[in-house]
């Protein structure tokens, strides 16, 4: 297999690690909904924070292209934990599960924040952003550019 296929499997099942036990170290059911109380500080963590985070590692071990691969840790994590509590522990009392619609909202918002994460992770890989000030020398320009004479 391709060295850079490992490293992007090795890359992804990080993430998806660092992601499961940070969930459950911050102890946060994003699926569950049990009142205002559910959007508490661990909440925000669990969603903004935690997910960056995510996104920093994928960029540290794969390198560029991060930023492609750490959408997919928050999706299978969240995936994984709706249908645990759909199918196999079932919703604790005094919660309700979140409909998809919101259930949904909530996965983006950790996809979108893991996705800064790749991104900034790049830009520290690469230590510049944007375009540099680099002069093209007559010698390296394509021949459709060169003027003859």
């Amino acid at each position: 297999m391709n060295q850079r296929y490992l490293t992007g499997l090795f890359a992804l099942m990080t993430g998806i690690l660092v992601n499961y036990f940070g969930d459950r170290l911050l102890g946060v059911k994003m699926e569950l909904f049990s009142g205002l109380a559910t959007f508490s500080f661990a909440w925000m963590l669990d969603v903004f924070l935690l997910p960056l985070l995510v996104g920093l590692l994928m960029a540290w071990i794969f390198g560029m292209g991060a930023k492609w691969l750490c959408y997919f840790p928050p999706l299978i994590v969240r995936c994984l934990s709706y249908a645990q509590i759909l199918y196999v522990t079932g919703v604790p009392h005094g919660s309700i599960l979140n409909p998809m619609g919101w259930w949904g909202l909530y996965v983006i918002l950790a996809m979108e924040s893991a996705g800064i994460g790749g991104i900034l992770g790049e830009v520290m890989i690469k230590k510049v952003y944007g375009r540099t000030n680099m002069s093209i020398s007559v010698e390296n320009e394509p021949a459709l550019l060169k003027k003859e004479s």
